[in-house]
């Protein structure tokens, strides 16, 4: 096992920058504003194309060729406006983060006596760009895995000859999987880019250790993360994860809450 590195007395342990929660539930929203139209659009096509065929369901199969290509038109339209949504809003999001992230390490390093003001580097602006492109791939996927699951329900219901009742739940159901999906994305994305601009701070001012702090929340917290809670690390190199076999840092695994402390050391 890699060695630890051990707190000292005089190590000045700060206080630690949290994702924020008003960027999450923005973010959130305006993805689940969206996908709120696009459902509704989806379902006022759907009922009338489904009308429209309902009386010859149970005689052949041709009304599924109609439908599946009301559908796929749909998909084409959605996919487009999420496309041209996707850059401004992935945008608004790395900005707010950036922000509020430069802030809350600026007002913490205030509290402890250091006055710093921090400009656009080269390595904040990768991170900035490499946030940006991320949250474009994943709302221009919300579309996407949505339609491939709404065809699937659709092509279902015409197979088994069920009512237009029926397929509404169906509907409702995929509507509410969507909406939590857009909710993980926002709040695993504002933790990740929180550590992660945070970090690159941090090793802007040459502060090279930190805290891990476990999140304490979740139902199924990893035993590892819990393990790693109160120790000290390396900020270029993170701390060692015997689950995954490599170096991690806190808010980088798939909905990891945990966050860290940067240290200075020396002081009495």
């Amino acid at each position: 096992m890699p060695r630890r590195l051990q707190t000292k007395k005089t190590d000045k342990v700060l206080s630690a920058v949290r994702p924020n929660a008003g960027i999450e539930d923005a973010y959130r929203k305006k993805m689940q504003a969206l996908i709120a139209e696009m459902d509704n659009s989806v379902r006022y096509w759907l009922r009338a194309a489904y009308r429209a065929n309902e009386p010859v369901m149970a005689q052949d199969r041709t009304p599924a060729d109609e439908l599946r290509d009301a559908i796929r038109k749909l998909a084409r339209r959605w996919q487009k406006n999420f496309d041209e949504a996707a850059p401004e809003l992935a945008e608004f999001f790395a900005q707010s983060v950036a922000s509020r992230s430069s802030g809350a390490l600026t007002a913490i390093l205030k509290k402890a006596g250091f006055t710093v003001k921090f400009k656009m580097t080269p390595a904040m602006r990768d991170i900035m760009a490499a946030t940006v492109s991320q949250q474009v791939s994943l709302i221009k996927s919300i579309p996407s895995r949505y339609f491939t699951n709404i065809e699937g329900l659709v092509m279902h219901s015409v197979q088994t000859g069920r009512d237009l009742a029926l397929l509404t739940q169906d509907l409702q159901q995929q509507f509410g999987v969507t909406r939590r999906r857009a909710a993980f994305i926002a709040r695993d994305q504002n933790n990740k880019a929180t550590a992660s601009m945070t970090r690159a701070r941090q090793d802007e001012l040459g502060i090279t250790q930190a805290i891990w702090v476990h999140s304490g929340g979740g139902k199924h917290p990893r035993p590892t993360h819990v393990a790693m809670d109160g120790k000290k690390y390396d900020v270029n190199k993170g701390m060692w994860d015997s689950a995954v076999q490599r170096w991690i840092f806190p808010g980088e695994e798939i909905n990891c809450r945990c966050i860290s402390r940067p240290v200075i050391p020396g002081f009495s």
